[in-house]
């Protein structure tokens, strides 16, 4: 077996070992990059000698699990809800809600095919695939789905950003969302679908991966946070960009509204914005938080010169 553990307890392995064949012979294990919130490793077993690739989540954030205390139970309501979408999502394999046999709750998935690109050799073609993707996901009805989308941030105890040079556009924008909510009709989302989160394979989308917050609601909640990434990785024009794409993928099933893509500005907010750590693992160098200031900044006016 390759020794690469990075804090992948044998208590877990032989977990995985009793989940999917207690005769299996663990060729591999390795931690993998991108992962902020928990901790992801992937694993090679090989079984009657064929080679299986898993991922093991490890719900490790003490302050997340005690706001949220069902995560483990939450994905895989997610998961499943998923493998209606016509995306390719990882399949459950088991799960440890509580902690019980892992020590930490923990869960057990299928690893898909695919890498993360956030450097597309065409980025027109990229911000398209990406978005029918996302497409796919709203296609699929939430009715009686258990998780419901809330908003991150009390918007009307939201503080005025101290690091912005465009105070009084801030407001504006707080303004607007203090106002009444757009009419909506929910769907099933992902609730954090950005670039990171998504795989290719010879240029198109071969899967979509975290799914701990999918809920129902608003299809603009999830254009809305994917712009908000874009125009910080990329800037305005790309984000921009992006919603084009789903418009022109969605059709009339979506009409667009500023207040979705305002809401998920400010629900990512919690003190000055800060370069992604996934983004710089993926391979993006030169981001600078002075930078993600600039952007916030130019893409919130933009949104404030919209009619709507």
């Amino acid at each position: 077996m390759e020794q690469n553990n990075e804090y992948l307890s044998n208590q877990i392995v032989e977990w995985v070992k009793d989940n999917v064949d207690s005769n299996a012979k663990v060729e591999s294990v390795s931690r993998l990059k991108g992962s902020t919130s928990s901790t992801l490793h992937s694993i090679t077993l090989l079984v009657d000698q064929s080679v299986k690739q898993y991922v093991i989540r490890q719900f490790d954030n003490k302050e997340w699990l005690d706001e949220e205390p069902d995560l483990v139970l939450h994905e895989v309501e997610s998961l499943r809800m998923a493998t209606n979408t016509g995306i390719t999502t990882p399949e459950v394999v088991a799960c440890d809600e509580t902690g019980e046999k892992c020590g930490i709750p923990a869960i057990l998935m299928t690893k898909l095919e695919g890498a993360v690109e956030l450097k597309p050799a065409n980025m027109d073609e990229w911000l398209t695939g990406l978005a029918r993707g996302l497409v796919k996901i709203h296609e699929v009805e939430a009715r009686g789905f258990p998780y419901q989308h809330y908003s991150y941030n009390d918007i009307s105890t939201f503080e005025m950003p101290s690091w912005s040079k465009e105070p009084k556009t801030w407001g504006s924008a707080i303004n607007i969302l203090t106002g009444p909510r757009p009419k909506t009709t929910d769907c099933f989302i992902h609730r954090d679908y950005h670039p990171a989160n998504v795989l290719w394979d010879e240029g198109l989308v071969s899967g979509v991966v975290d799914w701990v917050n999918g809920c129902r609601g608003p299809r603009g909640v999830d254009v809305g946070h994917c712009r908000v990434n874009l125009a910080m990785l990329y800037g305005v024009e790309t984000a921009d960009g992006f919603l084009k794409a789903y418009q022109q993928q969605a059709g009339s099933c979506f009409t667009y509204n500023r207040y979705w893509d305002l809401l998920s500005l400010t629900d990512m907010l919690v003190g000055p914005p800060e370069v992604y750590p996934g983004w710089e693992a993926f391979g993006v160098s030169g981001l600078t938080n002075e930078m993600m200031k600039e952007r916030l900044d130019k893409y919130v006016l933009s949104l404030l010169n919209q009619d709507s």
